[in-house]
């Protein structure tokens, strides 16, 4: 299933690089560094240094969120838990009488 969905777009990057096979002189401003690459090169490595930098600004926001959830849990778990411990003080109440008819009766009397 992951093929048939991967194999068109792979296809289109293929065709996308053959297409772009124009030289590119890259270079590094204060520097005299100069790279001499094909354009689609050019492209495919400037859209992974993206990728890769997007991916990492997403995986430090979500530190943050991670963070507060682990810090909630642990709330959330000292909050149980202490309920438990007032609970387990509370005295045991005794169950509501049952309603029988004769004390109905002495309601209905009343």
């Amino acid at each position: 299933m992951r093929l048939l969905i991967a194999a068109p777009f792979l296809l289109l990057l293929v065709i996308f690089a053959l297409s772009n096979r124009a030289a590119t002189v890259l270079g590094l401003w204060p520097t005299d560094l100069h790279l001499v690459a094909p354009l689609s090169l050019v492209i495919f490595a400037a859209a992974g240094i993206g990728l890769v930098l997007g991916a990492c600004l997403v995986w430090v926001n979500e530190l943050r969120q991670r963070r507060r959830a682990r810090r909630a849990e642990a709330s959330v778990r000292r909050l149980e838990a202490e309920m438990r411990a007032l609970q387990a003080r509370l005295p045991v109440a005794a169950p509501p009488a049952a309603a029988t008819p004769a004390g109905l009766q002495r309601i209905a009397a009343s």
